[in-house]
């Protein structure tokens, strides 16, 4: 366990640690290691001719129509065949959570919901069913550490 010796022997991290533990606690260890975590997972978007590696940090929101799956990021957008259902299994681990029937949107990009409007750090405006309302309320309180 070579960060444990790391950690003894810098001074400076072992503050650093300290410092931020003293502030945010545990439960924001926890959350900023989960973040870290999730700014390095890729999200495969694979088409019949085309394969994309996209940062599961970078995505807003994914929505469908019949099978076609729009995959939102803050630069561009993406397509690819399949289900709502199988990407929502895939990236709920991630902190995204169905908002309505074709839509699943990522916990870390609302910046506000009011009353049945998702609105996203981007300022987009996604609408939230009453039938998801109360999940993705729990969920984004939760989500956010005071």
């Amino acid at each position: 366990m070579n960060w444990l010796k790391e950690l003894s022997s810098n001074k400076n991290l072992h503050t650093n640690l300290s410092d931020f533990l003293d502030q945010y606690g545990i439960s924001g260890l926890e959350y900023a290691l989960q973040l870290y975590q999730n700014t390095h997972q890729k999200y495969i978007c694979k088409t019949k001719k085309n394969i994309s590696q996209i940062n599961i940090y970078d995505i807003f929101y994914l929505e469908i129509q019949k099978h076609n799956i729009t995959i939102h990021t803050q630069l561009e957008t993406f397509q690819k065949y399949g289900t709502l259902a199988n990407e929502l299994k895939n990236l709920s681990p991630f902190g995204f959570i169905r908002c309505t029937q074709s839509c699943i949107v990522s916990l870390s990009k609302i910046k506000h919901i009011r009353r049945d409007d998702i609105i996203l750090i981007n300022d987009v405006r996604l609408h939230m069913s009453r039938g998801y309302a109360s999940q993705v309320i729990i969920a984004f309180s939760q989500h956010n550490p005071k």
